[in-house]
């Protein structure tokens, strides 16, 4: 695949230029099988609407067309569990987890990632992607199968990082 040069221009990054260098949706690590697409988290109802409110020009229109947003502020009750089970951005900084090439977070990174750019940061991202799967042990060991009313919080923070928490 020939490279594609994306220059980003928003909110919280000017001038920032990276390459995508896989096919959209392929070319992951082995050990990184996330369950849900960025389309399909944002169809769902993720991050309470406010997240990639003013970066759409990045990624494929298709994304956003029945995406849950609300670029004003966020709401939980588009989420798609209706409960707030997101961190504030200052919270991100202060542990650590924001690598400065994706200032949004995780999910940054997963779109970007999904989309294919590869960087010196998916290693840490997909260690972290795998550290959320304790959720899943504590929602099987807690809730009977598919109790989508068991742990709601705990089901939304799994959605907001790629795992169908519906299916558990």
């Amino acid at each position: 695949m020939k490279p594609v040069r994306v220059e980003v221009n928003d909110e919280m990054q000017q001038g920032y230029v990276y390459f995508r260098t896989r096919p959209m949706g392929r070319g992951f690590r082995a050990e990184f099988k996330p369950e849900l697409t960025p389309r399909r988290m944002l169809e769902l109802g993720v991050f309470g609407g406010k997240y990639l409110t003013d970066c759409r020009e990045e990624f494929p229109a298709s994304w956003f067309k029945q995406a849950k947003l609300c670029p004003d502020r966020h709401d939980p009750s588009l989420n798609y569990f209706g409960v707030n089970a997101s961190q504030p951005l200052s919270t991100w900084h202060e542990k650590g987890w924001i690598y400065p090439e994706d200032p949004r977070g995780w999910f940054q990174w997963y779109c970007r990632y999904y989309s294919g750019r590869r960087c010196a940061d998916d290693l840490r991202q997909i260690g972290r992607w795998r550290a959320v799967r304790r959720h899943i042990a504590q929602l099987k060991k807690n809730c009977a199968p598919r109790d989508l009313d068991c742990r709601r919080r705990q089901r939304q923070a799994l959605l907001h990082w790629a795992y169908d928490s519906r299916k558990i």
